[in-house]
């Protein structure tokens, strides 16, 4: 029996592209969703062309949704200040004008299990759990969130406080 569609998360910190894409073969991930803004990285084998040539040798498809990154303005203030929850307001301020974005990842991760990818091994100081978390209210299966080692379900994240 077919498994039906889901949608996942990984971040690539601390995996090299082997054991990368060996976390997402033992999840049946057919397409890996780039959603970094650049698709660049000092990481080997994560540049878009390289990932994307990794990913193919692998069997899986790739898609860069760079409307779905985070904005340069709003990271750069981040690493300036580390405030999360100003990250975290004008980030899903500028993702609530993505929706066209949204609803053709939702289209996707209702046929075939995909997986949103960026750098930050943990989940919750990425803004992928906000783009999966968008998706999944607007349709897209729940989100499991894979690791290294395991895979977690994706938990109510906190709503940064309204400004």
């Amino acid at each position: 029996m077919h498994s039906p569609p889901r949608l996942h998360t990984l971040g690539y910190e601390g995996l090299d592209i082997g054991a990368f894409v060996q976390l997402l073969r033992a999840h049946a991930v057919q397409t890996v969703v780039d959603v970094r803004e650049l698709p660049l990285s000092r990481k080997r084998g994560f540049s878009k062309s390289s990932f994307r040539a990794a990913l193919a040798d692998a069997g899986l498809d790739y898609r860069h949704m760079p409307a779905l990154g985070c904005p340069r303005p709003i990271r750069n203030r981040f690493r300036a200040d580390g405030d999360w929850a100003a990250y975290s307001r004008d980030f899903l301020m500028y993702l609530g004008t993505q929706e066209a974005a949204l609803q053709e990842l939702v289209a996707m991760s209702q046929s075939r299990t995909a997986c949103l990818v960026c750098f930050e091994a943990d989940y919750n100081q990425c803004h992928r759990s906000y783009v999966a978390r968008s998706a999944t209210a607007l349709g897209a299966p729940a989100t499991w969130h894979l690791l290294a080692n395991t895979k977690t379900a994706s938990p109510d994240l906190p709503q940064p406080a309204a400004a």
